[in-house]
């Protein structure tokens, strides 16, 4: 018998929750061979397999028996093992027989705690069949399930009631049973098709796939599966003469609906076509798992794809049965649609004042005041008109109020620019408050114009200061004003924009208006600190060494543009062969100047000469190279004035080699420590070099 052999585990259950399917089928693959892994039964090529109906795992190969195992165990102490005569104790006995040896096999150790008794064997390797029941329990239950529940009389629970469980090793059913339920070889196909009912027999592991393929009616692998559903789709939308409209969750969640799938294609009255597309997009996609369709002009057509669960008989009967299931959900936008708009969005002002934005911040009519003047102040800094801002702020909240959103709360934002168009509010004002929410995620695209990103910068600042000055910044665990979020955004919108502006005053400005006894500076300062710290993730995110951004945040500019223009030019500086001895160079310098008893400013423009020739030559290389570098540094033009610095590279290692800064004479040792600041001032100006890798 070959040592080793391959293994099919397969959970069959009840319909699993789509949304979350795929991440259950990687999470129950992962936690099986981690479980596999530390019994020391070596799991070799993984393979998963999950469906509406079944979660599957298949490897390629497992040890049968785990290898043997060089043991040592410890017992009592010595004196407690061995009585006065030297003869072991009942202690000493009992230890023995816990072992499965006698006391001949006993010895004494010295151990960290004194000496004890021990004892040293081989321990023969346990069956796979053995250890494997325990290893599916034990990844079952780490299965990231926020919600489990238990059926019938048993004390089980799993997301869904488990059926049936298949397990088997190369061929062999595994001895054993997973929540109650006993391992066997038998699975079961599609409710409606192939051998729905009687099962069927899986003789070998290898066969699983091909057995639910050809007669069961199942595509067991997912990505197979996602893939011809995409190919399906893309299929029906080219004979429609467009393109799907369709995101990889979206995607994901219909492949997780569906065992055998088949794409149809439907249609529905043009006159819904006067809806928003994004109201038609989220009717379809929400509620029925539809797949709208886009025209080569970019329109949307009066068309759908569904995708179904059976090869039917009559596929003209299902698709104008999900015609039908269609209709009332576009015929319900078209309400809200038509509905909405009776009421202007600056008459649902007063409707916001019924909404609590939080118990100590009032409602939404104030925070959105607040976004308004806010934006206001903003919008010179920007480019944008500073009424339209205030206006676009004072609105962006008012369609939280209508219906439409009311049904689709990811349309918020979006119905507000529409509104906001159709009461005849300009269209940067309309084009502001649909793009407010952006950026949304990770990726997403900024704002398209100026005003449309100051109101996003005004509601995120407006969120963090007051959200800050009422509860504090967000725990470990938990965010449920999606604080982070909102300050990633911010600084995007800031850093990816190119605008140079004070965030700590802006900030401020905000923490002002708030209906709170607090100390505006206070919130503020500890805003900026929790924005400047996303900045870690978010420039990691983007490639750079942590130490670039630590060299910045030392000298903390207030400007989050200005702080990207300084770790840029900190990257680039790193590339000049002078660098890291420069860097290097500063570390020295930060830390005499820790350690020095005495107090000393040093000016790089006036530099002390001093007595030493190498301590003239910097003196004189600091200023000029000062010289250069002051105006790069006022202009933003970082990169150049570290190359302007970087000069200084041989002086300072002369000085270092031939000069004593820590003199017995306190007038040298103070002209020498006011060079050494007059340098670390000078570089400080850009970011602090000390943080640098040397």
């Amino acid at each position: 018998m070959a040592e080793e052999a391959p293994l099919l585990v397969e959970i069959g259950t009840e319909e699993l929750p789509p949304r979350v399917l795929r991440q259950l089928m990687d999470a129950f693959a992962s936690e099986l061979v981690k479980e596999l892994d530390q019994a020391r039964l070596n799991p070799q090529l993984v393979k998963p397999f999950a469906s509406p109906r079944r979660l599957a795992v298949r490897i390629e190969s497992i040890k049968r028996v785990q290898p043997d195992e060089q043991v040592e165990r410890l017992g009592p102490k010595e004196e407690a093992a061995l009585d006065k005569d030297g003869n072991w104790t009942k202690a000493a006995i009992g230890f023995a027989r816990s072992c499965g040896v006698d006391t001949e096999s006993l010895e004494v150790v010295e151990t960290e705690k004194g000496r004890r008794i021990a004892w040293r064997g081989n321990q023969p390797g346990k069956y796979a069949q053995d250890l494997i029941p325990e290893a599916i329990e034990a990844a079952l239950k780490r299965l990231p399930i926020p919600k489990r529940m238990r059926w019938g009389a048993g004390e089980a629970e799993f997301v869904r009631p488990i059926h049936w469980v298949v397990a088997l090793l190369a061929d062999e059913v595994v001895d054993g049973s997973i929540l109650g339920i006993p391992c066997g070889r038998v699975t079961y196909g599609h409710r409606f098709h192939g051998a729905a009912r009687e099962g069927i027999v899986v003789e070998r592991s290898v066969d699983y796939e091909k057995l639910l393929m050809e007669r069961g009616y199942v595509i067991a692998d997912f990505h197979v599966r996602r893939q011809r559903v995409e190919q399906d789709i893309l299929s029906h939308a080219q004979r429609l003469g467009g393109s799907p409209v369709i995101d990889d969750g979206l995607l994901d969640e219909i492949t997780a609906l569906v065992e055998w799938p088949v794409a149809l294609t439907g249609d529905f009255d043009e006159r819904f076509l006067a809806v928003p597309e994004e109201a038609l997009i989220s009717s379809m996609q929400g509620h029925q798992r539809c797949i709208p369709v886009r025209s080569q002009s970019g329109r949307l057509l009066a068309s759908f794809i569904a995708v179904a669960n059976i090869e039917s008989s009559n596929p003209d009967e299902v698709r104008r049965g999900n015609e039908r299931v269609i209709r009332p959900r576009l015929a319900d936008a078209e309400f809200f649609w038509l509905q909405d708009r009776r009421k202007s969005l600056a008459e649902r002002l007063d409707d916001l004042a019924a909404v609590t934005f939080h118990r100590r911040l009032g409602d939404l009519r104030s925070r959105s005041q607040r976004i308004a003047e806010i934006a206001s102040v903003l919008a010179p800094y920007i480019g944008a008109d500073k009424d339209n801002a205030r206006r676009a702020g004072e609105l962006c909240k008012a369609d939280l109020v209508t219906e439409m959103v009311g049904e689709f709360p990811e349309l918020q934002g979006i119905m507000g620019g529409y509104y906001a168009a159709a009461d005849g509010e300009g269209e940067d004002v309309s084009q502001a408050i649909k793009e407010h929410y952006k950026p949304a995620f990770a990726g997403d695209q900024l704002p398209s114009t100026e005003l449309a990103l100051v109101v996003s910068v005004a509601d995120r600042v407006d969120t963090l200061v007051s959200i800050f000055a009422a509860d504090g910044p967000p725990s470990a665990d938990k965010d449920p004003f999606a604080l982070r979020r909102a300050a990633i955004g911010l600084l995007r919108c800031l850093i990816e924009g190119g605008y140079d502006l004070n965030l700590l005053e802006l900030l401020e400005t905000a923490a002002a208006q708030l209906p709170l006894d607090i100390a505006p500076d206070d919130v503020a300062n500890q805003v900026f600190s929790f924005c400047q710290e996303r900045l870690r993730g978010y420039y990691t995110d983007h490639g750079y060494a942590a130490e670039f951004y630590a060299a910045v945040a030392a000298v903390r500019p207030l400007s989050m543009f200005d702080f990207h223009r300084r770790l840029t030019a900190c990257a680039q500086f790193w590339q000049l062969s002078e660098a890291e001895s420069l860097a290097a160079a500063n570390k020295r310098i930060r830390n005499i100047l820790k350690n020095a008893d005495e107090c000393v400013a040093g000016d790089p423009a006036t530099p002390p000469p001093g007595t030493e020739s190498a301590e003239q030559e910097l003196a004189s290389a600091l200023k000029q190279s000062w010289q250069k570098a002051r105006p790069l540094i006022d202009d933003g033009d970082y990169s150049n004035a570290l190359i302007a610095l970087a000069n200084l590279y041989v002086p300072i290692n002369r000085f270092f080699d031939e000069v004593m800064v820590m003199d017995d004479d306190p007038g040298k040792r103070a002209k020498r420590l006011q060079l050494l600041d007059g340098i670390r001032v000078a570089f400080s100006s850009v970011a602090d070099l000390s943080e640098l890798p040397a």
